[in-house]
């Protein structure tokens, strides 16, 4: 993420009418420089302690009166301050608000600051929406694109390259406009040899798109492959990836996310839509001054982007903010779930108004149900309920050792080798099976769907009875010869997106999981729903159906089936829970199915949470070793902080800076010497009172831009971080005053402190380190990496994992 510079006490940074940025993410520094200021094992220390007086002499310049450009900005792969961002939004929020009664200039200053946060979110909806829908249509149009082609017109797809035949309705995907590869190649349909070559060019194009996915990612955007979130989690918690939610990312992850979808691989498009969104989040953010100079700020603009991302992935405009705040978010304050709502509700009205299914809705698979449900039905729900957990759980522990094994041995350098590999066996599996060759959005809608008398797919072929048959329902039928067929098909697509879905997420292409996992319930809950439905027909005599399935009633709906089955599998891969209920029923158009819904996704967490604890996103951020600090875990350990600080025994002193008697040789020694991100500022070696804490980047670009421009300050040019400095002989070069990139207020804790606070602390405050005294003499630093590497001790994994890759 890019963001300009910030200055400590500056008011030129983020406004807000949106209240300034409650530190929740919390982040770690945790980059090329060691986040530990050196201290010695006496020094002491005493937070509160000002170190100033009044006035400096004439002879002292304070160098940083105005902003220095690259002051209190952060280096990539570094965590923020947010205590810091805070502040400086406050004061700059206070400065607009006391000028605002100055003059009607300043008023209007003040209202169209207030009102940019709207604006910004109106911007993100309309163009997180807009792109959206061009994702949409075109994956919709290259997908077809493997079968066949349109004579009409080369850019229609299938569907709407019949919708102007005079074909009857049973023959509607057979009209004349649309010409398979073998009708254009061979001049007919029919045969062996038709059909070798349709699944011969439908396996080419699939390794088309494919490769040209996994070329662009891998000469462009490194960071546009995966879903995205893990990362959108860890930037949103306050660490920094530069890039990550840049042009050029956006720009090739929408491009490569129609290939990926298109190609017939076993991936989504729902997750990195949020990338997508949140990069339109961050790219619109340099427009308004405020986002664009306070990292905090902008954190909560990525919080909303990331609710327009699933409003319209799914439809779900509630949904979406829903998800941001259960899944995604690590602060999320009453004015960010306002302005989330408004983007999502944009996103999806811009959305709808593109049309992009050409039928109205904001998703290929929506689907109304009309029946009740029994309260025996929650039986089924619920072991629904429990195949999500265990496929969850599955495939959380089968993805995650096959991507620690692609980043541990040599298969990690072969990326583009390895996209064609999978994509290869996927199309050669999946092209004879028509629920595997479908798009997997086009599959989950056919198992949606209810049967209907003009419905012309085999899970529909049953055993009509007209004159049982009453309006437009349909009683419960013997099972034909084609739900037979569709059966057994749909259970071979059942055992190849359960295993196949292993290797594909995680590779070099962008892939989303939602579908797939959904895909997968929704195959198992259409089976168990017309097992069902066929032991209701034949045995309707049956104690357990006897009392509300009477023959010839429609009893039973197995798409209902599938919405549930979609919906635990969902929940047991993500451990989402009211968030996927929501998704879920805006899907459906029906509120009457939110107890299944439900009593499915909370089992399918339990028996997912008994096996392992962990969601694949936080598996993830786990396993790229990412410094994010989980804020739903209970830390139960008894350790203090004087167990985690650091120096250690045996360790050497950290190095500290004095307040007025070091010079800038000394103090540039220090920072040549050492590669810790700060340094605490004492009073004098001897007392080791605290004055406050300076950080590394800060100072060397201060130390850099004095020598440059201000006279008289060399290497022996003492540097003051007080107001009021020693006097100094009269041939003594100029003093350089930095007191304005000190900050003053460092958080500190005792060496008794509970590790159980001091995590919790990091947790709410966001801290990047805390200092930890004993009778007022500082004794050792903890950072975010410190607390993260003592966590992940106690809970015996390997510290070492803690470490950005």
């Amino acid at each position: 993420m890019d963001q300009k510079g910030y200055r400590r006490g500056s008011f030129q940074s983020a406004t807000s009418d949106e209240d300034m940025l409650e530190i929740a993410g919390a982040s770690m520094d945790f980059s090329m420089a060691d986040d530990d200021p050196p201290l010695d094992r006496e020094m002491g220390g005493f937070s509160s302690y000002n170190g100033g007086g009044m006035n400096g002499t004439s002879t002292m310049m304070d160098f940083l009166e105005e902003p220095l450009p690259g002051v209190g900005t952060y280096e990539d792969f570094n965590t923020i301050d947010w205590v810091r961002e805070k502040s400086r939004d406050r004061d700059r929020h206070r400065e607009i608000t006391n000028r605002s009664k100055e003059s009607t200039w300043a008023l209007l200053h003040s209202v169209s600051d207030a009102f940019s946060g709207w604006l910004l979110m109106l911007l993100i909806g309309l163009l997180a929406g807009s792109l959206a829908g061009l994702i949409d249509i075109s994956a919709h149009w290259m997908t077809d694109l493997k079968e066949g082609v349109c004579l009409a017109g080369f850019w229609f797809n299938h569907e709407h390259c019949c919708w102007k035949s005079n074909t009857t309705f049973t023959d509607r995907d057979k009209c004349p406009e649309w010409k398979s590869w073998s009708q254009l190649i061979l001049g007919h349909g029919e045969g062996a040899f038709a059909y070798i070559l349709n699944y011969f060019m439908y396996v080419i194009w699939a390794l088309m798109f494919s490769l040209l996915a996994v070329l662009l990612v891998k000469g462009f955007a490194p960071y546009a492959c995966g879903s995205g979130i893990p990362e959108i989690k860890t930037i949103l918690s306050g660490f920094i990836i530069r890039g990550y939610l840049g042009k050029w990312t956006l720009l090739i992850k929408t491009i490569t996310l129609v290939l990926a979808v298109s190609s017939g691989l076993s991936l989504g498009k729902e997750g990195p839509l949020v990338h997508v969104a949140c990069c339109c989040g961050n790219i619109l953010c340099h427009l308004f001054t405020k986002y664009r100079k306070n990292e905090a700020k902008r954190r909560e603009v990525l919080s909303a982007a990331a609710a327009a991302g699933v409003s319209v992935a799914f439809g779900a405009p509630i949904g979406g903010v829903l998800f941001s705040l259960e899944e995604v978010s690590y602060y999320f304050p009453l004015k960010t779930l306002w302005r989330s709502f408004f983007a999502a509700l944009v996103a999806a009205f811009t959305l709808r108004s593109i049309n992009p299914f050409g039928n109205s809705r904001l998703v290929l698979f929506y689907v109304e149900f009309h029946l009740p449900w029994h309260l025996l039905e929650l039986v089924p729900f619920i072991l629904l309920g429990i195949f999500g957990g265990l496929w969850g759980a599955f495939f959380i522990r089968s993805n995650i050792a096959w991507c620690r094994r692609r980043k541990t041995t040599r298969l990690g350098k072969y990326p583009v080798l390895e996209v064609f590999v999978v994509t290869a066996i996927t199309a050669i599996l999946a092209f004879p099976n028509e629920y595997t060759r479908m798009s997997t959005s086009e599959l989950i809608s056919e198992l949606f769907n209810d049967c209907g008398i003009l419905d012309s797919s085999k899970l529909c072929e049953y055993v009509n009875d007209f004159n049982s048959t009453k309006g437009d329902d349909l009683p419960d039928r013997a099972a034909g010869p084609g739900v037979y067929t569709a059966m057994w098909q749909l259970a071979l697509a059942l055992v190849m997106k359960v295993f196949i879905t292993i290797f594909t997420f995680g590779m070099k292409v962008p892939s989303g999981l939602f579908i797939p996992s959904m895909a997968v319930g929704a195959i198992a809950g259409r089976l168990l729903g017309v097992t069902v439905e066929q032991l209701a027909f034949y045995h309707h005599d049956w104690a357990i159906f006897s009392g509300w399935c009477s023959q010839g009633a429609d009893c039973i709906t197995p798409g209902l089936y599938a919405m549930v089955g979609a919906a635990a599998c969902l929940g047991g891969v993500t451990r989402m829970t009211v968030s996927l209920v929501v998704i879920m029923f805006e899907l459906t158009g029906g509120l009457e199915y939110i107890v299944p819904l439900m009593a499915a996704a909370m089992t399918s967490k339990w028996v997912a949470d008994a096996i392992g604890r962990e969601g694949i996103y936080d598996a993830h951020i786990r396993l790229n070793g990412y410094p994010f600090l989980e804020a739903k875990e209970e830390f139960s350990h008894k350790t203090r902080a004087m167990d985690v600080m650091r120096p250690r025994k045996n360790d050497p002193p950290l190095t500290v800076i004095t307040q007025d008697s070091m010079t800038v040789e000394d103090v540039e020694t220090i920072v040549t010497k050492t590669t810790y991100s700060g340094y605490p500022v004492v009073v004098s070696r001897a007392s080791q009172r605290l004055v406050g804490f300076v950080l590394r980047r800060d100072l060397i670009i201060s130390i850099e831009n004095a020598r440059k421009k201000q006279d008289g300050i060399v290497s022996s040019s003492v540097i003051c971080f007080t107001d009021y400095c020693p006097p100094l002989p009269p041939s003594s070069p100029s003093v350089l005053k930095l007191r304005s990139i000190l900050d003053l207020s460092p958080f500190t804790v005792t060496d008794e402190t509970p590790m159980e606070i001091v995590v919790d602390i990091f947790r709410k405050l966001g801290l990047r380190q805390c200092l930890v005294t004993h009778n007022g003499k500082l004794l050792g630093i903890i950072t975010k990496k410190d607390v993260l590497k003592h966590i992940a001790q106690m809970a015996n994994q390997d510290p070492d994992s803690i470490l950005f890759n």
